[in-house]
């Protein structure tokens, strides 16, 4: 059974707004059957796209949940293989819960009032 990982950069508790301002990244390791095995939160020494990119292939991460993201890295990383879930607001909690459910989209709002549905 291969474990999944997946980064989220964080802006204090939320996926952060933008991919490459992110100043810390939670690293979720998680089962095939969905269980989480792991958790690690990393404060990044710099904001920096490059940095991450780097942290996201060397962590062997499979899974990028984020906010905005440059053309430019989000093919990067797709070319690496790495999939990407971008434009997601929210708290990385909310984001997380839904992934693990299978229902985590591209563009998703996670906030209280969006679509209602957290």
């Amino acid at each position: 059974m291969r474990t999944k990982k997946i980064l989220i950069p964080l802006f204090r508790d939320e996926v952060a707004p933008r991919f490459d301002l992110a100043g810390e990244a939670l690293i979720v390791a998680v089962s095939e059957d969905g269980t989480v095995e792991g958790r690690q939160n990393l404060v990044l020494p710099n904001a920096s796209a490059d940095d991450l990119c780097d942290l996201v292939l060397s962590r062997d991460i499979d899974t990028v949940i984020c906010g905005g993201i440059e053309e430019e890295y989000y093919h990067y990383l797709r070319w690496k293989r790495v999939d990407v879930l971008d434009a997601v607001a929210g708290t990385a909690e909310a984001a997380l819960t839904r992934f693990l459910a299978g229902r985590l989209k591209s563009g998703d709002m996670l906030f209280a009032g969006g679509d209602g549905r957290v």
